[in-house]
């Protein structure tokens, strides 16, 4: 890749990254369009289920000057026909002279893009920067593929000794305006957002996308409640009108999983309390985690994570921290786990 490429590329993951949250079960795609001298011409990103793909968005703005140019995508331009046309057609056919892609196809239904566009002639690159590529806005896309189950991320907030309410059963609000408001822009990019029954009885959350004015979003994700034993009232937040909701009884972290992923779920934000995060973390089913700190102490309460049943160090699960930030007065700090405890999520976190 050359420089314009490289600054094509980091565009188009930011792109993905926009509509991360409304393209499932479509991967959220990026993709820019360089005309020969190597200047923008087009941009897009993946529309939800039956609309255009990033390709097709970037070369309709693009127009003629597409000619004899680059495009830029982060996952392979389909081979296939599905709810829409083939993406390397649609390339070849705005001439486009060389394709740069970050992921290869993983999946046997639309693979075959980088091969047709080569017999055509055109110039193809395969991996750049695959990995930042696939560690952002694909990573649950291709959880999905790999594992068949959602992309799990976990998010909690915490005060410095690890405390998430306090004695008496209060949380609210361990964390600043900052922190809040970033936990909205959480949802926004998840399918779903997962509590315990636990959770819906102690703080009776709405768990809706609000913007800082709380007003709702346009789109709100799927509430699920893990209720297996029915304590959630019908008079409970969750089941007002302001989004959809699904309360379930599986029995494990697995069966849950299993019943969003035939909802098209492909990302779902963990909020739930000490015991569900325990339940995920055990089995090796959280894929992400963003912990929001509070500079508080309390000293009593109840902890951020139930019981893993590990007793000794050198069992710990470890994080790998990706990205620390300042969240006004309190700091977040991501993390992927490097190594799971056991259970049907040990191959790993999809990235």
């Amino acid at each position: 890749m050359n420089a314009a490429e490289q600054a094509a590329m980091a565009r188009a993951r930011e792109l993905g990254l926009r509509v991360l949250g409304t393209t499932s079960p479509n991967p959220p795609v990026g993709a820019v369009v360089l005309d020969a001298a190597g200047a923008v011409v087009g941009e897009g990103a993946t529309s939800p289920p039956g609309g255009p793909h990033a390709e097709v968005h970037a070369l309709a703005q693009a127009g003629e000057r597409a000619r004899g140019g680059t495009a830029v995508v982060t996952l392979e331009p389909c081979a296939h026909t599905g709810r829409t046309g083939p993406c390397a057609d649609a390339l070849l056919a705005a001439g486009i002279a060389r394709v740069v892609v970050a992921v290869p196809e993983p999946t046997t239904l639309a693979t075959g893009g980088a091969t047709r566009l080569r017999a055509a002639g055109v110039d193809v690159e395969l991996g750049a920067e695959r990995t930042a590529a696939a560690e952002g806005a694909l990573a649950a896309w291709l959880t999905g593929v790999r594992e068949h189950r959602p992309h799990v991320v976990w998010k909690v907030a915490t005060t410095l000794d690890g405390r998430v309410a306090a004695a008496d059963g209060t949380s609210r609000w361990i964390t600043g305006p900052e922190a809040r408001a970033e936990v909205h822009r959480l949802r926004a990019g998840c399918d779903a957002v997962l509590v315990g029954s636990g959770t819906a009885l102690a703080d009776d959350p709405q768990l809706t996308v609000r913007d800082p004015d709380g007003r709702p979003a346009g789109r709100q994700p799927l509430r699920v409640v893990l209720d297996r034993r029915g304590r959630v009232p019908a008079t409970a937040r969750v089941h007002d009108a302001a989004a959809p909701t699904l309360v379930s009884t599986a029995p494990t972290p697995a069966t849950l999983l299993a019943e969003l992923f035939g909802r098209d779920v492909r990302r779902v934000l963990l909020e739930g309390g000490p015991t569900l995060a325990a339940a995920f973390l055990a089995d090796g089913l959280v894929d992400e985690a963003v912990v929001h700190v509070a500079p508080q102490l309390l000293g009593a309460g109840a902890h951020m994570v139930g019981a893993l049943g590990i007793s000794t160090i050198t069992d710990a699960l470890h994080l790998h921290v990706t990205d620390v930030t300042r969240l006004g007065g309190d700091v977040q700090i991501r993390m992927r786990p490097t190594r799971h405890t056991g259970g049907p999520g040990t191959t790993g976190g999809g990235s």
